[in-house]
């Protein structure tokens, strides 16, 4: 267990961070969970009916990276569907905070989020830039927070208390992109990209570092570039029979489409931030035959009834990261359902919690990652993304 941490109040939290950050943007939109049952939960550690208690979704609902943050909502919302139809006496609402994958909306976000002392948890942050600056702000008020997707391995190196993760993290990923590379491809000359970001960049020198030699040519985009044909003259002039993107889906998809455009045939090898079907929009008939690592179990091998149980909700069956977030907010009802209704009880709930998921046995190590980790690969097949095969890193 890590140690216990003397918190500030919500209030004070909420003041000192206004002062820090000189304000607050972006929103959120708190939606009430439906339905109840005939049933209720209490415990110990909060006290009382926890009625009016709050868990939020911190990730991108709008803006260009959406559809995964979306992805990630709905496995919340059916896990607090569950938790209110179960729980009569202890109905839980959900707080959304909208980042739009910006990191600069986060600071703000969280404060508005801190400042909700019925917010008693967070799933997420979703992507790794916006953990950079919310995480220290969560610390630091002992706001508990679970990401199901934010996978730079740095955000587990910072002391903060109160972070936890659901999935392996990218010093994982990485190695799996790079064992795909050179053993299933058998790729001889690699050309590696990424977007500059926290999260592309991170993951794309880790991948860098594990091919070594095979690394022909680096290169560097950014995020909402459209046009790609610098990087394509460089993957023609190195005749790579490989390429690695360390990024996301928009930018992907276009990227794939040039090179294919120019009659480059180098299999096309991307992450999990890619792994949507935004890529295949974006991308068209030239996405077909890419390869996508992603530290998440496909979907549809999540346990029990959660595919069936989503598609029912949705009308469509669970995506990237729907499962794991589904687990994150499991992880976090649980406790309140405990009667943990105060965040720093919560904090020491997560800590010790141990129970199977449907995408894995959930419990954390001192650092908060999770004890369990694996990496598939998926492929673009006829327009869908598709489950390639599980790859073993420790080999």
């Amino acid at each position: 267990m890590r140690p216990t941490l003397k918190f500030l109040s919500p209030v004070a939290a909420a003041a000192l961070l206004l002062t820090a950050c000189g304000g607050t943007t972006g929103g959120d939109t708190e939606t009430p969970a439906p339905g109840s049952s005939e049933t209720s939960a209490t415990g110990e550690g909060g006290g009382g009916s926890c009625d009016g208690v709050k868990i939020g979704f911190f990730g991108a609902l709008t803006g260009d990276y959406a559809n995964l943050g979306q992805n990630i909502r709905n496995g919340v919302e059916l896990a607090l569907n569950e938790h209110n139809a179960a729980n009569a006496e202890c109905q839980v609402e959900l707080a959304d905070f909208d980042s739009a994958g910006a990191p600069d909306q986060a600071p703000g976000l969280a404060t508005k989020a801190i400042g909700d002392d019925k917010v008693l948890g967070i799933v997420g942050p979703a992507f790794s830039g916006e953990s950079k600056v919310a995480n220290p702000l969560f610390a630091e008020a002992g706001l508990v927070h679970i990401t199901p997707s934010a996978t730079n391995p740095a955000l587990a190196e910072n002391g903060w208390e109160t972070f936890f993760r659901v999935l392996g993290n990218d010093a994982t990923q990485g190695p799996g992109a790079a064992k795909y590379i050179k053993d299933v491809l058998g790729a001889k000359k690699v050309v590696v990209i990424d977007d500059a970001s926290e999260y592309g960049k991170g993951l794309a020198d880790i991948v860098r570092e594990d091919l070594g030699d095979l690394v022909v040519e680096n290169d560097t985009i950014q995020a909402k570039q459209t046009d790609f044909s610098a990087t394509v003259s460089k993957v023609r002039a190195a005749g790579a029979d490989a390429v690695f993107f360390g990024g996301y889906y928009p930018e992907a998809g276009l990227m794939v489409k040039q090179l294919r455009d120019a009659g480059i045939e180098a299999t096309f090898v991307t992450d999990d931030g890619a792994k949507d079907e935004g890529l295949i929009v974006a991308g068209g008939e030239a996405a077909n035959g890419t390869i996508i690592t992603c530290p998440c179990l496909p979907p549809e091998e999540a346990g029990g009834t959660f595919a069936q149980d989503y598609e029912k909700e949705f009308g469509a069956p669970p995506a990237t990261y729907s499962a794991e977030g589904y687990d994150a907010a499991k992880v976090l009802l649980d406790g309140i359902a405990e009667g943990k209704t105060e965040r720093e009880a919560l904090l020491s709930y997560v800590e010790d919690y141990n129970k199977d998921g449907v995408t894995k046995k959930l419990q954390f190590d001192e650092r908060g990652e999770p004890s369990e980790v694996s990496v598939w690969a998926y492929k673009v097949e006829n327009g869908q993304i598709v489950p390639d095969q599980e790859i073993n890193v420790a080999s």
